[in-house]
């Protein structure tokens, strides 16, 4: 109570929901502590893995659909959108309904609608239940976090940063991986049926296991909230996930979704800051260090899904590989995460080193390692020739997480963690969404420089290409047609380098925010004994 009366004297308005938390105990140990921890993982890892592996298979279902590139693009599309409306509800829909039953009813939504997605008979059939597979989803990532660190106790809040990175870091690397396996090797519809027996068994474990921190309570629904929440968040993810295939702002429907997204999220944040009981608790963005890093958590959205989705398709369009051996690529960076993060829980949840220099460490190295995936990026590269690049990645993005989350919510007073959890989720999303359409718009414009630049070399004038011409049968249709192909390659794979380099200078540009943050509290305790 004193800590909301000092922060209503700051011009800081509290929800009558948050300032009357009164948690229960709910820290585990032993057996019950393994299968909690065990079901929240799966639960994780299941949304995430889930986004890599259809984006995979896509082209596969909107070949099995005879439908467009934009039509096809829904399934993400609709998705994404669903996914982040629900992020930053997800702290007043588990006060509302008890998280425990929450989050089971997240899992579940989850599963069923996978089952949905892969008995689709058409693709209205199969966005619609990505749609919903979405609202289900949405409420797994935060909600994991917080759970995970309500469940371990304060000694070892770096242990459970540290189990929850490896499914939201991991994840998207194993991805496209198991993605390319099941592309492969079975139909795209087991994209979808991989998550039925995991997601049971996660539900049954949370239902018979989990603890509420607090009782449901019946809490007065913000329907204006919500709804402008609805359309601002909802209208900014179509102008992202659409905007490079409609040609940005020349397309009508770009220009009316930013003027909503706008519109929509001012009068959201007007609003919600004059409500006694809002929808989102605003209020959590007074930490600086929540603030900060959400910052940084949209920049870990651009390292983090960046060469997820520029490598596979470089390799993939210019190198050859199949979509197997392009996901297994990125086992490199997933080993090396694997390697390093408990090294990182251990010196970050220890106070040995501080967490903020770990970050802006984390994000150097990852600027560094795409600087040389540029570097590498070749008409004749091989498989073993990203070994360097994507390992050092990994290693980078090790020192990241799991400092960063044990600095972001380790200075919040514990009411205001599944806030602050989502918060952090939502701007890694975010992030990533942000990533994809600037990567993809840099990648297309620096593909049509490129192109424009080296056919202007093309010149019979020119003895290089005079004898490549005399060697290939003089000018002929053919000759001509096939030295266009070399300039359309060349240039694509200049373009993926390009790309390259935009997000390491991104990462090294914006490392010092890191110094930014607040030492937490508990490694600042640690660190003093």
């Amino acid at each position: 109570m004193a800590s909301a009366v000092a922060a209503s004297r700051n011009g800081t308005r509290f929800s009558a929901a948050a300032s009357d938390y009164a948690p229960r105990s709910v820290i585990e140990y032993g057996w019950r502590r393994t299968a909690i921890t065990l079901a929240i993982v799966t639960a994780t890892l299941l949304e995430i893995v889930d986004v890599t592996i259809v984006n995979v298979a896509l082209p596969n279902i909107q070949g099995n659909f005879g439908a467009s590139i934009d039509q096809a693009a829904w399934i993400g599309t609709g998705y994404i959108i669903a996914n982040v409306i629900v992020i930053p509800l997800t702290p007043w829909l588990q006060r509302r309904f008890g998280r425990r039953q929450y989050y089971a009813a997240s899992i579940l939504i989850f599963t069923a609608a996978s089952i949905a997605c892969g008995l689709s008979g058409s693709l209205e059939q199969l966005v619609f239940w990505r749609i919903v597979q979405g609202l289900g989803g949405g409420g797994l990532i935060s909600t994991s976090q917080a759970i995970l660190r309500e469940t371990y106790p304060s000694s070892e809040q770096g242990k459970a940063a540290a189990v929850f990175s490896m499914g939201v870091i991991v994840g998207p690397t194993i991805g496209p991986t198991l993605g390319g396996i099941i592309t492969d090797q079975l139909s795209w519809r087991w994209a979808f049926f991989i998550n039925v027996v995991p997601g049971l068994i996660a539900a049954a474990i949370v239902l018979l296991m989990l603890k509420n921190p607090e009782r449901p309570r019946k809490l007065q629904i913000d329907y204006v909230g919500l709804g402008l929440l609805a359309v601002g968040i909802g209208s900014l993810q179509y102008v992202l996930d659409q905007g490079q295939q409609k040609d940005w702002f020349d397309d009508s429907s770009i220009v009316t979704c930013a003027w909503l997204a706008g519109i929509g999220l001012i009068s959201f944040v007007v609003w919600e800051l004059t409500q006694r009981q809002p929808v989102v608790n605003l209020g959590v963005l007074r930490y600086r260090s929540v603030a900060a890093g959400s910052i940084l958590g949209m920049v870990l959205g651009v390292s983090l899904y960046g060469s997820v989705l520029i490598l596979p398709q470089y390799v993939q369009g210019s190198l050859g590989f199949t979509a197997t051996l392009s996901g297994e690529l990125l086992v490199f960076r997933a080993g090396a995460i694997l390697l390093f993060t408990p090294l990182a829980a251990i010196l970050a949840s220890r106070g040995t080193i501080d967490p903020r220099f770990q970050v802006a460490a984390g994000f150097v190295l990852i600027g560094i390692s795409n600087f040389m995936l540029a570097g590498v990026t070749t008409t004749g590269s091989d498989f073993w020739t990203f070994f360097w690049s994507l390992a050092l990645s990994g290693i980078g993005l090790a020192q990241i997480f799991v400092p960063l989350t044990i600095t972001v919510l380790g200075g919040v007073e514990q009411r205001d963690i599944p806030g602050a959890a989502a918060f952090f989720n939502l701007s890694r999303q975010i992030g990533g969404s942000i990533a994809i359409a600037a990567l993809v718009t840099v990648l297309a414009r620096e593909n049509a420089i490129h192109h424009t630049e080296l056919g202007s070399l093309i010149a019979l004038s020119r003895t290089p290409v005079a004898a490549y011409v005399q060697q290939n049968g003089g000018a002929s249709s053919h000759t001509l047609a096939n030295l266009n192909l070399l300039v359309t390659q060349q240039a694509a794979v200049l373009a993926y380098a390009d790309t390259a380099r935009v997000v390491g200078l991104i990462s090294l540009c914006l490392a010092p925010i890191a110094l930014i943050l607040r030492r937490p509290k508990q490694a600042m305790a640690m660190a003093a004994e």
